[in-house]
């Protein structure tokens, strides 16, 4: 799965070339945040979370070998606008988050299955190797501040509980990654395994486009702006 250094590099581009007014956002914290949440209660990321949550309910997708989150399936039940029309940020960067997972797990399948490569363990660790290089290729400094507003949408999370103490923990987390990211940063073409540096330039423009037409939508009022594709 995509690295929270790639997850945060994604949100920082459409931050810096788009904007955030562009994209609905109106709490820059909370979307970052978001974009970290589904992972938080799987325990891997924040390994002292007040509690655990099954994979499969926050990605909407059993934990096979390579999996492929619904990320529509969550926009159709949690990403519905209050009364004065609006989704939350916190629930915009999720669903930025099960967008990212789907699609760089659709490419490495389809990857898998044009070169004839068997899912197994040995595929696996090389698979998730590369993407942990490739999170070290990029630079990120953004990390979500725990403010009155993101404490709030984080009660108001409409698919399960996110405790006030879960968040710092995220937060402490997010600022370990971005020091390591810097002190072990990756300079010019790692020495990939398997996917390369052509899959993953490919993939990052197009998951940074995905992301970007469905918030682009959501902005200009499209009611069906984060379905399935």
């Amino acid at each position: 799965m995509p690295s929270w250094n790639i997850h945060t590099a994604h949100a920082e581009r459409l931050l810096t070339e788009y904007g955030a007014d562009a994209l609905g956002i109106r709490d820059v914290d909370a979307f970052l945040l978001g974009n970290l949440l589904p992972d938080v209660y799987v325990g891997y990321m924040v390994p002292d979370c007040s509690r655990k949550i099954a994979y499969k309910d926050t990605h909407f997708a059993d934990p096979n070998f390579v999996p492929e989150p619904r990320y529509g399936e969550f926009f159709e039940l949690y990403a519905q606008p209050d009364e004065d029309g609006l989704v939350s940020d916190l629930v915009l960067g999720s669903w930025a988050h099960l967008v990212a997972d789907h699609d760089y797990n659709r490419h490495a399948n389809q990857f898998f299955e044009a070169h004839g490569i068997k899912p197994c363990t040995e595929t696996r660790i090389k698979k998730q190797g590369d993407f942990d290089l490739f999170g070290r290729t990029l630079d990120i400094s953004l990390v979500p501040q725990v403010t009155d507003e993101v404490l709030r949408q984080c009660a108001r999370y409409p698919q399960y509980r996110v405790d006030e103490v879960d968040v710092y923990a995220t937060r402490r987390s997010m600022e370990r990654i971005v020091r390591d990211n810097a002190e072990r940063h990756v300079y010019g073409e790692p020495a990939y395994q398997m996917l390369g540096a052509e899959f993953f330039a490919s993939t990052f423009d197009q998951v940074t486009e995905h992301i970007h037409a469905g918030l682009a939508a959501y902005a200009a009022g499209d009611s069906a702006w984060g379905a399935q594709r």
